[in-house]
């Protein structure tokens, strides 16, 4: 009925009858078009950002204060080249567990670094800048903590420890850990098409939109 009666201003306006009047209704119909369409453009951005946002907060692995303590220029390849001089700052470092050797009174982790994604998940090892030591005050089970899992951990640099690595010394970064966290590892399982990929159907255990973090996913 709506569009009809549209339709038919429209047309009297091309006819020429009441010429004014008519022009006046087109110009009122399309002015409230326009400014429907942007308010409905608008709102889907500011809704789409609250979602982005909110989901980027409740991401996070490490809790706001400390990484409010983190500096983020410190890069791993800088404290890597002179981990003396980086004493008592705060990183926030992941990658793959080598090896977890228990202690009398903590655990040592021993971890090839890889950079962070946004949601301080490890990333490929094939990007990996080096290794180093983890340092939790207390038991960690090898067996939950196993070669190949990746892990979270944030803490305050001690200073560094040389170790054998195969015919070589290599010297280790070692994290003083406050926060560590291991990420789950899931089997895969087939998924229904995921809108942004080019593939209908691929293997993924979780449901749109986390298929990004397989096979790794927890919160």
């Amino acid at each position: 009925m709506h569009l009809h009666r549209r339709w038919f201003n429209l047309n009297r306006f091309r006819s020429g009858r009441d010429g004014g009047k008519d022009r006046e209704a087109v110009r009122t119909l399309v002015t409230e078009g326009k400014e429907k369409m942007m308010a409905k453009r608008w709102g889907w951005c500011l809704s789409m950002t609250g979602v982005i946002l909110l989901l980027t907060a409740c991401a996070q692995v490490i809790s706001s204060e400390v990484r409010a303590k983190a500096r983020k220029e410190l890069t791993f390849v800088g404290v890597l080249a002179n981990p003396d001089a980086c004493r008592g700052e705060t990183v926030i470092w992941g990658g793959r567990i080598i090896e977890t050797r228990n202690e009398p009174d903590k655990t040592l982790l021993r971890i090839l670094q890889t950079p962070l994604d946004f949601m301080a998940m490890p990333e490929d090892e094939e990007t990996s800048q080096g290794r180093f030591l983890a340092e939790i005050d207390r038991y960690l089970d090898p067996e939950v903590y196993r070669k190949g899992r990746p892990v979270t951990v944030a803490g305050k640099i001690v200073g560094a420890r040389a170790e054998p690595l195969g015919d070589m010394e290599y010297l280790y970064p070692l994290v003083q850990v406050e926060e560590v966290h291991l990420w789950k590892q899931y089997p895969p399982a087939y998924g229904p098409p995921n809108p942004y990929s080019s593939w209908t159907w691929f293997v993924s255990p979780y449901p749109w939109p986390y298929y990004y973090y397989w096979p790794y996913y927890s919160f």
